[in-house]
């Protein structure tokens, strides 16, 4: 078993899996890694199952310390990391050896890195999953004497358990063609399918909200993103509240639209334009606040012809 210390957390660091499944009727959010092409990607190039756990590091300021030779995995935003000072690129396998120091700055472009290893960093699942959800204090690394994770937060001093092999072969290792690794740019188009609530709104206000440039609020998080621009009205100011779908398009009262996330509440009394299409919440995951989104509505066929795709070469 090899060890890997935080130096730094960053600004949020969190062991994220694909997420908790089953539990919504309990109030238990989803959680899981917000850009799942990231962390799929990550898994594969060490040729893990799907289900490992990884970090998922949000805008960088991160450090770690390995304390035994490791392979890692590092996937998702730029965030211009170097090991002992050495520029290290992402999308690729790399070795950390004994006393390196793998660091982040700021991310360049995008919001969210993973990091990964073989056969997942080591931790017991709460629920079935290692997700951390803060807001249900769920998942993440279990503190001593605690009987499930408590939904932490990574901090200074914490000690990562990575199984696999201590040994590393620089020669052997791995990345994403360069035509697979996704750009992460200053404006974000998102696929929507239009829910069965669609007709609550007007032609005219359906016509605003895909003629429309959103921007994306300071005030999102991983329960949703929440987006800024001319209101989209609907006709009812409510509905009875009911399951909520991740990606959901829900209009509040204000009629500034709001994308529910991985770790979103499991009920909601809004109505709902559509969803956004699965394969493009990567996209929204890796966009900062102030970039700009515009949707447009695409056919439910093709969206689930290219899950499929995704979903077979992952063996998700």
């Amino acid at each position: 078993m090899s060890r890997l210390e935080v130096i730094s957390p960053g600004i949020l660091t969190l062991l994220q899996d694909t997420g908790r499944f089953g539990y919504g009727h309990l109030g238990m959010a989803q959680g899981g890694a917000l850009d799942l092409q990231a962390y799929c990607w990550a898994n594969h190039l060490l040729g893990n199952s799907m289900d490992c756990p990884q970090l998922e590091i949000t805008l960088g300021q991160a450090a770690f310390k390995a304390h035994d030779d490791m392979l890692l995995a590092l996937t998702g935003a730029d965030m211009r990391a170097t090991v002992d000072g050495v520029p290290l690129k992402p999308w690729q396998t790399f070795e950390l050896r004994r006393g390196q120091i793998l660091k982040f700055q700021f991310a360049t472009e995008g919001m969210r890195a993973y990091l990964a290893t073989p056969s997942g960093f080591n931790t017991q699942k709460t629920f079935g999953s290692a997700a951390t959800v803060t807001r249900d204090k769920l998942g993440g690394l279990m503190a001593e004497g605690a009987d499930i994770g408590e939904g932490m937060p990574l901090q200074s001093g914490d000690w990562l358990q990575v199984e696999g092999s201590k040994t590393t072969d620089s020669r052997f290792s791995k990345m994403v063609p360069a035509d697979w690794v996704p750009k992460y740019g200053n404006s974000v188009q998102l696929r929507v399918i239009e829910s069965y609530q669609q007709d609550q709104f007007s032609a005219q206000q359906k016509q605003q909200f895909y003629n429309s440039t959103f921007t994306i609020s300071p005030d999102s998080n991983r329960m949703g993103c929440r987006l800024k621009g001319n209101p989209v009205l609907a006709g009812a100011q409510g509905i009875i509240s009911e399951g909520i779908a991740l990606g959901a398009i829900q209009i509040p009262p204000d009629g500034q639209p709001v994308i529910l996330m991985n770790d979103r509440q499991t009920l909601g009394g809004y109505s709902k334009l559509g969803c956004v299409a699965r394969m493009d919440l990567p996209k929204l995951a890796q966009a900062r606040p102030g970039q700009q989104v515009q949707f447009v509505s695409a056919d439910h066929q093709q969206l689930l012809s290219e899950l499929k795709k995704f979903m077979k070469f992952f063996s998700l």
